[in-house]
């Protein structure tokens, strides 16, 4: 009897979730960060980059068009009655618009999908991406970075009520679910065999799974995971130590290193007036965790 509650509870909770996902008429996001509450970020007037073509291209249209996701709670949302993007990452994205001189709110957000985000740099589709993009050494051959911005690592995502799993050491005979053909899903497979692992197309699925008891735990980069935690505060947690590095960048077009460059120094400048902080604190850190310690930028040379 009170395993069917537990379950009815679960499930109550995640079709609220899934109706603001659906978005009703006038229905804002369930636990979403409060517009009124979000940083205003002050805009370099009179800025100039003209070694940057992109730069210069957003200059005759008069705003920047940035790739990003939608479906990563408190990272990349887009609210389907408004059209409205949301999360950590978009505010990064409209930092580094102010910083180019571009007021954040002349922002064209383009949903993009992730294997479709170096094709779209390349043809000059978005100015930049920003939506939880792993740099790598591969990657690095094909766009740019600036940043990173956020250092991710894999981690766990279970229910609240969950006592005997603190990491994945306490992964074996518990049945985890990812999603089919990730890195995390491979991670897992490779180096904690013991565990029961699932895989479905989405993690949205998994959460649903999780909240009512098919799975003990979810996972994938810690960032996506508290990003759930955040609209189901009292049903979810994050548990234990992230056990990868995954660290988030800004891509670019590849040769264009001006534009790459600049948004370091703007990254560098926002972490240190304090923006980063509170775009974080008004995003990802409503789930009660704390704001780490940025990562350091990368400023490497092409080729390296």
């Amino acid at each position: 009897m009170f395993r069917t509650t537990r379950v009815c509870t679960a499930l109550a909770v995640f079709v609220a979730l899934l109706a603001a996902a659906c978005g009703k008429d006038g229905s804002p996001p369930v636990k979403g960060p409060a517009a009124e509450r979000l940083p205003v970020y002050q805009v370099a007037r009179g800025y100039e980059l003209p070694a940057s073509p992109t730069w210069r291209r957003a200059e005759r249209r008069g705003h920047l068009v940035v790739g990003a996701k939608e479906d990563q709670p408190y990272l990349g949302e887009k609210d389907p009655a408004t059209g409205t993007y949301s999360g950590f990452d978009i505010e990064i994205a409209k930092m580094m618009s102010a910083s180019l001189g571009f007021p954040p709110d002349t922002v064209r957000f383009k949903t993009i999908a992730s294997a479709n985000r170096e094709t779209s740099l390349q043809n000059g589709q978005i100015d930049y991406y920003v939506g939880t993009y792993t740099i790598n050494a591969n990657r690095k051959k094909l766009v740019g970075f600036a940043g990173p911005y956020y250092l991710a690592g894999q981690s766990l995502l279970v229910r609240s009520d969950e006592h005997d799993i603190d990491g994945p050491q306490d992964l074996d005979g518990k049945r985890v679910c990812s999603a089919a053909g990730s890195t995390p899903y491979q991670r897992i497979k490779d180096d904690y065999p013991k565990a029961d692992l699932v895989s479905y197309d989405t993690y949205s699925i998994c959460v649903d799974n999780l909240l009512t008891y098919q799975v003990d735990a979810v996972t994938t980069d810690d960032a996506i995971l508290i990003g759930y935690a955040a609209k189901a505060p009292d049903e979810l947690k994050v548990v234990g130590r992230p056990f990868s590095r995954e660290p988030y960048g800004i891509g670019v077009p590849h040769s264009d290193n001006a534009l790459r460059f600049a948004l370091d120094d703007a990254l560098q400048a926002r972490e240190r007036d304090g923006d980063w902080k509170k775009a974080y604190d008004a995003t990802l850190g409503l789930s009660g965790v704390p704001a780490p310690k940025p990562p350091a930028i990368d400023r490497y040379q092409a080729g390296s």
